[in-house]
């Protein structure tokens, strides 16, 4: 397992995406997976950046956790920004034009499809959102 801790900044997606690619790479996982879980670190550590504090900046947590039977990479990333289940978003009408859609929602929507399994909690005042990925 491994697992950082940093401040939740737009500038630290890239220290938390390095750090889960070498574990990635060193594991055997094939890249349209890996390049699966950078976009979901992207958007997860980005929302979390961007809205979980509102009056600055907190930390966000992020664990790795390599899965044999079967194959699986779990990550879970933690904050202690306002509660915000985003399991519970509405999926955005993929069928509208650009310009007829409502802005936000689609980057949660791709990680969802990608994902084979996401859970939410809030607990301790911390929100848990672990995404779950078959490396195989």
């Amino acid at each position: 397992m491994k697992e950082i801790t940093v401040d939740a900044i737009i500038e630290n997606i890239d220290i938390v995406t390095d750090l889960v690619n070498e574990e990635l790479e060193a594991f055997g996982c094939p890249l349209k997976f890996q390049m699966q879980i950078d976009v979901a670190i992207d958007e997860l550590f980005g929302n979390i950046a961007r809205y979980a504090y509102k009056d600055g900046t907190g930390k966000a947590t992020v664990r790795l956790e390599i899965e044999d039977d079967p194959a699986c990479a779990v990550l879970t990333f933690v904050d202690q920004g306002i509660p915000f289940d985003p399991l519970d978003t509405p999926e955005p009408d993929t069928t509208l034009s650009l310009k007829e859609r409502k802005i936000g929602g689609l980057g949660i929507f791709l990680v969802k499809k990608t994902m084979d399994d996401m859970t939410y909690q809030y607990k301790d005042g911390q929100n848990i959102l672990r995404i779950k990925k078959k490396l195989r």
